[in-house]
């Protein structure tokens, strides 16, 4: 557990330079019972013990990535504050450093112009993009693919607005084809290409999205809330990489830099190309934005109160480790695909185990062989019991047939779905774990009856 006593020298050093800058106000005392604040953390830290072991390398589960220890501090640094980024009057200093953050995303992905916020997450991120799209589009309904995250769904139906499924490839990508029926219908203003799924981690075929869409007059918005990223990583394949650079043409982005960006949660981004939209949020607040002529992030944003801390955070994590490809962060994200290759490869070699796909990023998804897809699923979850008993966690993920059966994990059908273990191997640690966590997944499988 990357838990290092050298971060409290570190932090209270920190500490006592941010102090520094207040000194000249009078004093005040803090009437903290330590020792009853002493027992209530104690106690905090107990309950703590109830959770799997998140930072560790043989969690390789959920998109569960540790936030780097500079992020931990600077958001802790920052709580002795507790700034509030709705407005310049609660957050002056982190709301600069948020635009900045904001700004260097949009870099990342080729814009120099932009609009765009951080927000508490991929979920409220997506929502604003949504909700722009409605306004731009009225009357007009939502496409992604049946791969995409179910938020999308659901956002429309409280957006009110149509939502349309599109149909995969046997990849798990959107199909073009498919693309292209439901846009002749004339009713979708928005389709969302996912890059990568949270499933499987697939990336949908931008370019083709993006010149099917202009030939409709329909908005293409990014949802790589997962893996936006790994634009910066060099070892992507050719397909993959033509997706990601073609996030420049499409008209919004969302990224989460609580997943690979080492953020605390919950610290989401939504960006636009184009400036203008920002009218759609146009409104007053005379008690809220008189200290400054200056854009009030509560101006370009569904949410009122944010937590100043998470801009601080981010701020601080990328001046630690810039956003350029090559560089540190970009060399982590290109690890953790080595590590998700290499525990593809050593499943390829496994006798019960069938993945279902090259990996394009760093989620691997395999199913275990059996007679029908029935018991293909059963085995999958007793796997992922005995796994987990000799401390190796991963997660279960169920796929339509269409994904799998070119595979060939049963040789019969029985079913229309089929349970399949998954890792995200998000941290860069794993690369070197993989032979660990082949053994623990070879002793999960022996200890299991056929």
């Amino acid at each position: 557990m990357p838990f290092d006593p050298g971060e409290a020298f570190l932090f209270d050093e920190a500490l006592r330079h941010l102090r520094a800058g207040f000194e000249h106000l009078p004093a005040t005392t803090d009437n903290v019972d330590e020792g009853r604040m002493r027992d209530a953390l104690l106690a905090a830290a107990e309950r703590l013990h109830d959770n799997f072991p998140y930072p560790h390398p043989l969690y390789i589960g959920q998109m569960l990535k540790p936030p780097h220890p500079v992020a931990r501090m600077a958001y802790a640094l920052a709580m002795h504050i507790n700034p509030n980024n709705h407005a310049l009057d609660g957050g002056r200093a982190s709301s600069a450093m948020e635009k900045e953050c904001v700004a260097g995303i949009a870099r990342m992905f080729g814009w120099e112009t932009h609009l765009g916020h951080l927000c508490g997450g991929g979920t409220m991120a997506n929502f604003e993009a949504l909700w722009v799209s409605r306004e731009l589009a009225p009357g007009h309904g939502v496409a992604a693919s049946r791969q995409a995250h179910y938020t999308h769904e659901r956002l429309s139906s409280v957006l009110g607005v149509p939502f349309v499924g599109v149909d995969t490839d046997a990849d798990g990508r959107m199909s073009i084809d498919a693309l292209a029926r439901v846009l002749g219908s004339g009713m979708v203003g928005t389709v969302v290409a996912t890059l990568g799924t949270t499933a499987a981690g697939r990336v949908d075929p931008l370019p083709e999205i993006l010149a099917l869409c202009r030939h409709h007059g329909v908005r293409v918005h990014v949802d790589s809330a997962y893996g936006g990223y790994y634009t910066l990583a060099g070892n992507l394949e050719p397909r993959t990489r033509a997706a990601y650079d073609a996030i420049r043409e499409a008209d919004s982005v969302v990224i989460d830099p609580h997943k690979h960006g080492l953020q605390p949660y919950g610290c989401g981004c939504v960006i636009f190309k184009d400036p203008s939209v920002g009218r759609f949020y146009s409104h007053d607040s005379p008690y809220t934005y008189f200290s400054s002529g200056e854009i009030h992030l509560g101006e370009i944003s569904l949410e009122c109160s944010r937590a100043g801390a998470s801009a601080v955070a981010l701020w601080t994590t990328m001046r630690m480790l810039p956003l350029e490809p090559g560089g540190e962060f970009a060399r982590s994200l290109e690890v953790c695909r080595e590590g998700a290759l290499a525990l593809y490869a050593a499943l390829c070699e496994h006798d019960q185990f069938v993945p279902l796909a090259r990996p394009e990023l760093d989620i691997v998804v395999w199913a275990v062989r059996a007679t029908t897809a029935s018991e293909a699923s059963l085995r999958a979850r007793a796997v992922f019991d005995a796994a987990a008993r000799n401390d190796l966690h991963l997660a279960l993920a169920t796929f339509p047939r269409a994904m799998a059966e070119s595979v060939a994990p049963v040789q019969r059908w029985d079913s229309d779905q089929v349970t399949c273990l998954r890792a995200c191997v998000m941290k860069p640690e794993h690369r070197d774990w993989i032979p660990e966590v082949v053994s623990r997944l070879r002793a999960a499988v022996l200890s299991t009856p056929d």
